[in-house]
């Protein structure tokens, strides 16, 4: 998301999607790989494990999609972890799974958790970690979870993203005319996703210095 992307200050090549998986394929493949030291996948994530919290930050230790699975390198993903450090942020590690559409549903993430093991998902990670592995780049994700294992992500929210990550106000109206008892859950979902953007703000500021 173009959100995401400027909450790195001076950073390298940014790579928006807004969770289109096809759209980030086609991006990728018209960057040149060989101006490029790695690639970090950078943004918001759903939680799977029920012991993650709006706003917490997560530092992927594997990307699962099935069939295939990705390593991170130790050495980009340390020095993730040494950045943030100084800016008082402690990530949790764990494996993240990716997916092509928006797991809305607690029973959908206790199913997703059960067979990969991940304790978050996104919808770009897997994509960029198959990017690097293709052209021999190390690969990190750092992702902050936005919507809790325990929570329900409406519809609306995911419908309303613009292909550039940002919010399409006319279709959140839209949706909210046909189903207006979504405002409650579209209203917890602001606040989650509002804790996630201050703690990848935070994290954003400290990255900007490596």
């Amino acid at each position: 998301m173009k959100r995401e992307a400027a909450l790195i200050p001076g950073s390298g090549a940014a790579i928006c999607s807004g969770g289109d998986v096809g759209l980030l394929e086609r991006r990728l493949a018209a960057v040149d790989p060989g101006g490029l030291d790695g690639v970090v996948s950078f943004g918001l994530a759903g939680g799977l494990d029920p012991a993650l919290a709006p706003g917490d930050l997560v530092l992927a230790t594997s990307v699962v999609a099935p069939p295939h699975s990705f390593s991170l390198d130790p050495d980009l993903s340390n020095a993730l972890a040494s950045a943030i450090g100084t800016a008082g942020l402690a990530p949790s590690g764990g494996g993240f799974a990716g997916v092509g559409a928006v797991v809305l549903t607690p029973r959908a993430k206790a199913a997703l958790r059960s067979t990969t093991g991940a304790v978050a998902v996104d919808m770009e990670s897997h994509v960029a970690a198959r990017f690097a592995a293709a052209h021999g780049l190390p690969f990190a994700a750092l992702r902050a979870v936005s919507d809790p294992a325990d929570r329900a992500l409406p519809a609306i929210a995911a419908q309303a993203l613009t292909p550039e990550g940002d919010v399409d106000y006319v279709r959140v109206i839209a949706g909210l005319a046909r189903a207006p008892r979504e405002i409650g859950s579209l209203l917890k979902a602001g606040r989650d996703s509002a804790a996630a953007f201050a703690a990848l703000e935070r994290a954003g500021r400290a990255l900007a210095a490596l």
